[in-house]
């Protein structure tokens, strides 16, 4: 896919109203595209996905079942959170397709969200020495998959505890448990090293 010029206004449109402008004209569809294609190419990556290409035809596939179930969306919820629940359930389903393990993300630019976890996490190694980056994707990458995707949307995809709970379609309640049971699964993992 391929980032497209949009007209102007429709940068300053909702969700919502792009939505409403895609039911009506298909041909309105690339704007939802262009707003969402690089925030959702980096959640396929960090996902586990480390291959362009197969990101990019996932990429596709979310784009796809988007479209074909934009009919479906309620306004009442976010869009961010319906179709990040989209892309979610299409990396799910093709890691089970493949029987692969996803790996974590290796990006350079994520580099800097790997101190952010380290730092909120108060992850000080037994031997009183911070643990690296490399500590903490080697981590990430053994946590079983719900612990991995509620660290991924918390903290690399900033998402607030009620987008978590639309995405993954768990209680609100829940969400919080998670990232605190994931954290701890996470710094055992870093004090077993």
């Amino acid at each position: 896919m391929t980032s497209r010029s949009t007209h102007p206004e429709q940068k300053h449109c909702t969700d919502q109203e792009l939505v409403a402008r895609t039911l009506e004209n298909k041909q309105e569809f690339v704007s939802i595209v262009d707003r969402y294609e690089a925030a959702l190419l980096r959640y396929v990556f960090r996902m586990g996905c480390r291959s362009s290409a197969i990101a990019r035809d996932l990429l596709q596939e979310i784009f796809i079942k988007t479209y074909l179930h934009l009919n479906d969306y309620d306004p009442a919820l976010q869009f961010s959170s319906w179709i990040y629940r989209i892309a979610h359930n299409e990396i799910v389903s093709a890691f089970r397709r493949e029987k692969s393990r996803p790996f974590l993300m290796e990006q350079e630019k994520d580099l800097f969200l790997f101190e952010k976890v380290i730092d909120d996490f108060d992850l000080i190694a037994p031997d009183h020495q911070a643990h690296t980056s490399d500590d903490l994707r080697r981590a990430l990458d053994r946590l079983d998959s719900r612990s991995r995707e509620i660290i991924i949307l918390k903290f690399f995809e900033d998402k607030r505890y009620e987008e978590i709970s639309d995405i993954l379609q768990i209680p609100s309640g829940t969400v919080a448990t998670l990232i605190n049971r994931a954290k701890k699964k996470l710094k055992h993992l870093l004090d077993e090293r």
